[in-house]
């Protein structure tokens, strides 16, 4: 099914009709994932109304090593041979996208993560043990059009990655100069690693959706908003897409103690999506990302040094999923296809309220992460207005005053964060 940029520039198409991008990630689904287990996890995700599906194609070098792990490369003492690649892994890799796609599912496929290409953060961290050389790459962008191109992905040529050194921008234009060229009907992208916001020119001018990630650091909370704005704000108009909000249950990075909440991931999403980035949202679940089996192991001290992930079939039941399904359902509900920022309306209350109206302000969203008075610049008088406890996915009337132009929220009932629609 063939994603396209809308003529708006802010919104997907998908085969020509409105797409707002749900994604779940899965990245490490061609490594850990048997096809049993696949077909639980695709239904469940189908039910709550997911329609994507990011994975990244080469091996997840922080995910969790279960009894499965099959590999696309012979590796000796952690060292892939990328000179051989397993065609089995590739095959296996296809059928799995065969039975995704026949199930309404989108891939966003990653075709470089970080520790693959040299000067990242994680390739640094991994002693570039597995940075592909030059001569073995062309080998397997061709495998990976060859294997995936028939699914029409979204390619996101690099993952989780930063810009530090040239020979890093070299290899990434060398993967969309060739992704141009033999995928010339896919949208190519890139999965920035978190709380980043400057790409290099040369590789900004090729993305066709901005793809920003908040992140799993407990003390960025301003992130899913911050960035969202940063990205809407430039000169060149794209799509926005926090590609990786703080999953539920994550451990907080840097070996913080702690775990975000059901209600932390929640408002990452609302934050994104009224501050720019409504073309989309990800959802991430620990346990669910790195595919963590009973007998898995997960490394603490890689990477970000996340505490371990629950089970894969546990990580499946957590709530926050049927949060952001609620969002989507809602958005076709109100027929919602666009939302433009508009946080300058608000006179009082906090940058952490974010607010957002559709075309020619036919409908407001106010998200408000906890409880307070607000006021907005607006006169609803001609409105109808509604009130939406998030924790309880129910509908109340709110309280509110209308003195001019202004329009003020006293304090709610609700025990956590609440989203207003004022609506024509």
């Amino acid at each position: 099914m063939k994603i396209t940029v809308n003529q708006n520039k802010r919104t997907l198409l998908r085969e020509g009709k409105h797409f707002f991008y749900f994604a779940d990630t899965c990245w490490s689904a061609f490594t850990s994932i048997r096809e049993e287990e696949w077909l639980i996890y695709l239904k469940k995700r189908q039910s709550q109304g997911f329609n994507t599906l990011q994975i990244n194609i080469l091996p997840q070098w922080d995910r969790s090593r279960g009894s499965l792990d099959i590999l696309p490369y012979t590796q000796t003492n952690s060292c892939y041979d990328f000179s051989v690649l397993n065609e089995e892994y590739f095959k296996r890799a296809e059928k799995l996208c065969q039975i995704a796609e026949e199930h309404g599912f989108t891939l966003a496929l990653v075709v470089l993560w970080s520790n693959y290409v040299a000067g990242t953060w994680a390739s640094e961290l991994d002693n570039r043990r597995n940075v592909i050389p030059k001569m073995y790459r062309q080998q397997y962008f061709e495998k990976v059009v060859e294997t995936f191109d028939q699914f029409s992905p979204i390619y996101l040529i690099g993952g989780d990655t930063d810009f530090p050194i040239q020979e890093t921008i070299d290899t990434y234009i060398e993967a969309f100069d060739f992704f141009e060229k033999a995928s010339v009907e896919t949208l190519k992208t890139i999965h920035i690693k978190g709380r980043l916001q400057e790409i290099p020119e040369e590789i900004r001018r090729r993305l066709a959706i901005y793809l920003y990630q908040s992140g799993h650091n407990r003390s960025f909370l301003n992130m899913p908003y911050a960035l969202a704005s940063h990205f809407y704000q430039l000169e060149e108009e794209k799509p926005i897409i926090n590609s990786e909000p703080c999953y539920e249950q994550m451990g907080f990075a840097r070996k913080v103690y702690g775990r975000f909440s059901q209600r932390d991931v929640r408002q990452a999403a609302w934050q994104s999506v009224l501050s720019g980035g409504a073309a989309g949202i990800t959802y991430g679940a620990h346990g669910i990302w790195s595919w963590h089996g009973h007998s898995a192991t997960f490394a603490e001290n890689i990477g970000e040094a996340f505490d371990r992930p629950m089970h894969w079939q546990d990580a499946l039941q957590f709530p926050g999923a049927n949060d952001y399904g609620f969002m989507k359902q809602l958005f076709e509900m109100l027929h919602i296809k666009n939302l433009i920022p508009c946080n300058q309306l608000l006179v009082r209350g906090d940058e952490q309220i974010r607010l957002a109206e559709t075309e020619e302000a036919a409908c407001y969203l106010i998200y408000i992460p906890s409880n307070t008075t607000i006021t907005v610049s607006i006169d609803l008088s001609e409105y109808q207005v509604i009130l939406i406890d998030l924790k309880e996915n129910c509908f109340l009337k709110p309280e509110y005053e209308i003195s001019g132009n202004e329009t003020t929220f006293d304090t709610h009932r609700c025990l956590e964060d609440v989203l207003i629609i004022a609506y024509k």
